[in-house]
């Protein structure tokens, strides 16, 4: 377990995933062993969403290559590769067509091997300053390698299902949510959102390099606010290297979470 602290904030990160960030006492991230979730933080890659609907292929220029849903790189372990005070860094590293167990296998999954035809490095930077935190993700690889790239961070609501989302001066509340069901509730072309909390600050969340959100939850303790490359819960979307971005060599993707009035 890494801590990162200050005056105002607390963070805690479990072998590379977000489990804790309090600011002056107040705990913002759902807990793990609660109901909704049994993870706080995931990242999504290569690929987002069901990939089921297409036999769990994705048409690459090197061929298809099987995929679960939102990827293979939540089956591999974070290596530290850094941390101080207010600072971590972690890293994951993948060799081209290595075979990853797939831990959905058998009960959820008819694919035992997950695989991807490009070799990648990815890193994942956090940052506390004063009253917020921040996450930078850090993609290296060849270039045009396609890809898309989703965070995944479950924040702590009231279980009273009131607490309501702002982005572009829209309201949403959990009940949008609900009824997009395992969809997930897209909110689209924007870098900011806000979720108003009941009984605690808001949190701004704003984005760099994402430009889309999806939101997900299924009970009133918790709600993921997820930011997305791509939206792939469309019925027509076909899991191919034309629908996703393509590497610059190096990409970089940030998301800050700030505490708020």
């Amino acid at each position: 377990m890494i801590t990162l602290r200050n005056d105002n904030s607390l963070v805690k990160i479990d072998n590379g995933e977000l489990v804790s960030f309090t600011v002056n006492g107040i705990e913002f991230i759902h807990q793990k062993g609660n109901k909704g979730w049994r993870k706080s933080d995931d990242e999504m890659f290569p690929v987002i969403g069901p990939t089921s609907k297409n036999n769990f292929r994705v048409h690459t220029k090197k061929g298809d290559v099987i995929q679960d849903q939102h990827g293979l790189l939540r089956e591999l372990d974070y290596e530290l590769i850094s941390s101080n005070e207010v600072t971590a860094t972690f890293k994951k590293d993948y060799k081209a067509n290595t075979k990853i167990k797939n831990s959905k296998f058998p009960e959820k999954s008819s694919e035992e091997f997950l695989t991807w035809p490009f070799d990648f490095s990815f890193e994942k930077h956090f940052k506390i300053e004063n009253r917020e935190l921040k996450i930078d993700f850090i993609i290296l690889s060849e270039k045009e390698m396609p890809f898309m790239l989703g965070y995944h961070p479950a924040f702590l609501l009231s279980n009273t299902g009131k607490e309501t989302f702002i982005s572009d001066h829209k309201i949403y509340t959990l009940q949008d949510v609900y009824r997009e069901g395992s969809n997930a509730f897209p909110i689209l072309k924007t870098n900011i959102i806000e979720l108003n909390n009941i009984e605690k600050p808001n949190l701004e969340i704003t984005t760099k390099g994402f430009h889309n959100f999806m939101l997900w939850t299924e009970v009133d303790n918790m709600v993921c606010i997820e930011p997305i490359t791509q939206y792939t819960s469309y019925t027509d979307q076909k899991f191919s290297e034309k629908n996703m971005s393509l590497s610059e060599g190096e990409n970089k993707f940030s998301l800050v979470i700030k505490v708020i009035n």
